[in-house]
């Protein structure tokens, strides 16, 4: 084993005609000149009328909020820097995101943020009221950037946020506060949620308002019974020091959860009282009812394959199933829950028929197909009466498009409302009232552009953001076009992928690859969308001569319907690793791939599909980078790996089988294996068990840890330049680049 300390920043594996060569690509170049950093649309905070919206824009000044019309494009400031500036301060305040109150006399300003686990979600809350100019702190006295969630009453009379794992309620006009929880610990939290219960089921923001005001519901984690993960920070002080993590082991019980109602005023907490063992059953969702005396819940049991909806009355506590929907496999959680028939009906999304599909259920558990077909809705964009705007791809599950529906109609037609000459991915924010959208587009050979649309035509009202500097700069180079293309294993699988062809591409000659893999159920990797950073770096990896590929395989999250996306339950590392290993087979027959010159890299999931790759099917894969791969299974955390793979107490050989540690002896070509020091997400552990797998059968390869970065591997001055010129040196010196 050779351990690579560092590499070289002012050396790239590259000819050297390409660095002063403006039409080719460097690592330089793509993270330190911004030339290829492509403009974007801050986001439209749309008015209730859908005919302008609210928006931060920065000037000399600093900060100032502006309303603006989407057509004309005219400006006009409603809170000034000025308006912005504490008292006493020189400097308005950095907005990071505001909140109109609900009769917007007031604006709640959220600055000073910090980064718990994986976004800012906690930092300093202010108010500025627009009648009396009056700009304020709320929780002064409490610690700096502690607050989270912070949103207006429904009488905008209160507050409530969340502070050190407690909930609190302050009054605007008093500056009154009330502690609603006061027991919150590391392990007790009331308002928010543990480390699991944040990157799996994406909970964060853990308290609402009822619809009236008068009360509050919550969840309460109890996480004493998780043991904490140690990671070492080693570079920051003369002694280590150790970071805990309360993280739960594929395998281990998890945190104990419940939701309670509180009085705003304080007082006793009224807990649901929802069957079930609260440490083997998961409340990821919860919604009040708009009659404010109950609230709906999501239970769902430790394998995450049956999800109950529970009608919780909030006086007594008690908790009446009105719902069950349930899969062999898995089954996800339901977002955006509407209410329908005047609070007798709700809106439910299911796979049950094959498809991700809309059903009206109502509370006495009847239901009604809402978007008949044979193709899956992939996400709701605005809901107004009748009309349902939504997102899918029935023909292409590589694109994104927009479809309406009038689910008042017997038919239930969808209609394609997305330019059909626009292949490739849309998305939209739409106005309250359905008529203008933030409409953006891009494609896998095309920046996004963004504009604003009048719906259902589709009209193109104003361009806000065309990226016109970015595609100029892009033609100069070297063109690296992006094919689609769909390849059939011999298993009878057909998978939909592309590939980045270099410059000068001659299909009589024979070229190397470079598989970029994912291939697990979080992530969909073949898109024909604009690809960023990454996809840049590609672009350069293809202009010096290489074939760059990306492919799906079963299990991804691909509009294919049901049976595609669970095949891979208990079968990760194992099914989604041949159909890479025989879609590879398959492509080397193509007369201009070179067989011999075969590399995949990935990172995290894609870190682990590398790995299998190599030592799977050696014979195909020949060298390797493989970047915060989980090693094994029962490594990482119970909420994503007992979904996909079911619980090992019931069967461990899948784990077994799919972990890359288990076929470590296999490895015959090239491998890099990277990892930060400090991943809470995907542990060091898995580099280190595996480097010792290694070095059992004495496999040399080559190992790079980057100390207390994260998942990431972003923190720090020049981390990401550095990582990525490793990969391109250790690419184009194991798996040599050009045509032959």
């Amino acid at each position: 084993m050779r351990v690579l300390l560092s590499a070289s920043l002012g050396f790239v594996f590259l000819p050297a005609q390409a660095q002063d060569d403006p039409s080719m690509l460097t690592i330089d170049r793509i993270f330190q000149s911004g030339e290829f950093y492509g403009q974007y649309f801050r986001g439209a905070n749309w008015a209730e009328d859908g005919e302008s919206f609210t928006q931060i824009s920065y000037g000399q000044d600093g900060p100032g909020v502006y309303k603006i019309d989407p057509i004309s494009g005219e400006k006009t400031e409603i809170i000034s820097s000025a308006q912005l500036t504490p008292k006493g301060s020189e400097k308005p305040l950095s907005v990071a995101n505001f909140t109109w109150s609900h009769d917007k006399s007031k604006l709640l300003i959220y600055t000073n943020t910090k980064r718990v686990w994986r976004a800012n979600t906690r930092g300093d809350y202010w108010v500025l009221d627009l009648n009396s100019d009056k700009l304020w702190q709320l929780g002064a006295d409490l610690p700096e950037s502690s607050l989270m969630f912070t949103k207006f009453s429904p009488d905008d009379q209160f507050v409530a946020y969340g502070s050190k794992h407690d909930v609190f309620v302050e009054d605007l006009s008093s500056a009154e506060r009330i502690a609603l929880t006061d027991n919150g610990t590391d392990d007790i939290i009331n308002g928010t949620f543990d480390w699991a219960y944040e990157e799996e089921f994406f909970c964060r923001d853990g308290f609402s308002w009822s619809p009236n005001g008068d009360k509050l519901a919550y969840w309460q984690i109890d996480a004493s019974d998780i043991e904490d993960f140690l990671m070492i920070n080693n570079t920051d002080s003369v002694y280590s020091y150790v970071i805990p993590v309360e993280y739960p082991k594929v395998g281990e019980t998890p945190s104990s959860c419940k939701i309670g109602i509180i009085s705003a005023k304080g007082g006793e907490t009224t807990w649901l009282n929802i069957p079930g063992d609260p440490r083997q059953n998961y409340l990821p969702r919860m919604k009040w009812a708009d009659d404010g005396q109950h609230v709906m819940v999501q239970q769902l049991n430790r394998k995450q394959n049956t999800l109950k909806v529970w009608w919780c009355d909030v006086n007594t506590g008690e908790a009446e199933n009105i719902y069950t929907d349930q899969d062999e496999a898995w089954i996800d959680l339901v977002e955006g829950i509407r209410w329908m028939d005047e609070g007798k009906a709700f809106s439910w999304v299911s796979q049950k028929g094959g498809w991700r599909q809309l059903y009206k259920v109502g509370l006495d558990g009847s239901e009604e197909l809402l978007t008949p077909g044979e193709y899956d809705m992939i996400s709701i964009a605005s809901w107004e009466a009748d009309d349902l705007y939504f997102i899918a791809s029935p023909s292409n599950a590589t694109q994104r498009y927009l479809y309406k529906v009038d689910i008042g109609s017997k038919k239930r037609e969808a209609k394609l409302i997305s330019p059909a000459e626009q292949a490739g991915t849309h998305s939209y924010n739409i106005a309250p009232g359905g008529k203008m959208a933030v409409h953006t587009y891009s494609n896998a050979n095309t920046p996004a552009m963004t504009e604003i649309v009048s719906l259902p035509k589709h009209k193109t009202e104003k361009v806000m953001v065309d990226n016109q500097k970015l595609k100029e700069t892009l033609a100069t180079l070297k063109p690296t076009p992006i094919e689609f293309f769909q390849v059939t294993t011999e298993d009878g699988v057909t998978m939909d992928g592309y590939q980045m062809l270099p410059p000068d591409f001659d299909p009589n000659k024979k070229y190397p690859v470079l598989y970029n893999v994912y291939s697990e159920p979080a992530g969909q990797i073949a898109r024909d969308a604009w690809g960023g950073r990454n996809g840049m770096f590609h672009r350069m990896i293809a202009q010096q001569g290489y074939i760059v590929i990306s492919m799906d395989n079963r299990g991804t999250p691909a509009p294919k319907g049901r049976a595609w996306r669970k095949a891979i339950y208990q079968n990760i590392g194992i099914i989604n690793i041949r159909d890479l290993g025989m879609a590879a087979k398959e492509i080397n027959k193509w007369d201009y791939v070179d067989a011999d010159r075969i590399a995949v890299w990935g990172w995290s999931g894609g870190g682990s599909a590398t790995l299998n790759c190599l030592f799977q099917y050696p014979e195909i894969f020949k060298t390797g980078m493989s970047v915060a791969p989980v090693a094994n299974q029962l490594f990482y955390d119970n909420i994503y790996q007992e979904r996909y793979m079911g619980l090992p107490q019931e069967e461990m050989e899948p784990f077994v089988k799919g972990s890359p540690v288990t076929h470590a002896a296999n490895l015959e070509g090239n491998l890099l294996l990277v990892h930060g020091t400090g991943d809470d997400n995907v542990h060091y552990q898995n580099a280190e068990v595996l480097i010792n797998e290694l070095i059992k059968h004495n496999k040399q390869f080559q190992v790079m840890p980057y100390p207390n970065r994260s998942h990431g591997i972003y923190e720090g001055e020049n981390t990401s330049r550095h990582l990525f010129t490793l990969l391109a040196n250790y690419l184009m010196e194991h798996n040599p680049p050009g045509a032959k």
